[in-house]
């Protein structure tokens, strides 16, 4: 599994990156998770708000910081 974090560093960003780990953790999955910061590259995904969370190359929340139960849900749905 492929998780990227888009966004610039803000601490949302940051809050994305933690919640995130966390809830990989808790499920016990093995990912590799990339920390996307080059703008750039945040654009060729088509994102107009950060923070987002891409899983296996396709975004599956935009805008917004999921709480720990909501970021599990979607991992355990897009593996």
């Amino acid at each position: 599994m492929n998780i990227k974090i888009l966004g610039t560093g803000c601490p949302k960003c940051k809050t994305l990156e933690n919640v995130t780990l966390e809830a990989l953790q808790e499920l016990d999955v093995n990912a590799s998770v990339e920390k996307v910061e080059d703008i750039m590259k945040i654009l060729s995904y088509n994102v107009l708000h950060t923070p987002a969370l891409v899983i296996n190359e396709k975004i599956v929340i935009s805008g917004q910081v999921p709480g720990v139960n909501q970021v599990k849900e979607l991992i355990l749905k897009n593996q």
